[in-house]
């Protein structure tokens, strides 16, 4: 089904386009997609075209029949103005009226934004507290164990000099259990 321009000229879709040229019209979507051809669209979409983009259709495969890859072949560089419908804004009122209703709800989530972000500094701070406390209490533990440490090397330490009997060491012999707590000595 070929329409005809106001001025005289045609234009075709894109079945009737690869039906000129022999190809399929998957091949035809892919030329104009690939090589970013500024083909106009209908209200729905649909390429159209008319004696100018087929005759740059008729270009490309030339092209492509000689032997030049797809790729090789340089796109268009300039890109036609896309004609299509701006409706007109009927009711200003209308329109003020949902700005004035996305700027209400841009500050509700600006402010809820907000409050979510106090409350989780909150929460860190907290958190960074609890831990302060922890890393205080394990540190006066490990002090704690430290001294304990050192009493305990403390009283078992060797009162009396060493004396070497045959290359061995002799000590007093010491209950080991009376020397740790100290009960029997």
């Amino acid at each position: 089904m070929v329409k005809f321009f106001k001025q005289g000229g045609i234009i075709m879709n894109t079945s009737e386009v690869a039906k000129l040229l022999g190809v399929s019209a998957s091949t035809i979507q892919r030329w104009v997609k690939q090589l970013e051809l500024p083909m106009e669209r209908n209200e729905r979409g649909h390429y159209h075209f008319n004696n100018e983009d087929i005759e740059l259709l008729k270009n490309i495969q030339t092209q492509i029949q000689h032997g030049t890859l797809l790729q090789e072949i340089a796109p268009v560089q300039e890109k036609k103005a896309r004609k299509g419908t701006v409706k007109t804004i009927e009711n200003s009122a209308e329109l003020e009226r949902l700005y004035s209703i996305v700027s209400e709800l841009e500050a509700k989530v600006n402010s809820k934004a907000d409050s979510v972000a106090s409350y989780q500094l909150l929460q860190h701070r907290r958190e960074i507290e609890d831990l302060q406390s922890q890393v205080i209490e394990l540190s006066k533990q490990v002090e704690s164990l430290h001294s304990q440490l050192y009493e305990i090397k403390k009283t078992t330490m060797p009162d009396k000099s060493l004396t070497l009997d045959q290359g061995k060491v002799n000590r007093k012999k010491k209950n080991i259990v009376s020397s740790l707590f100290g009960f029997l000595g």
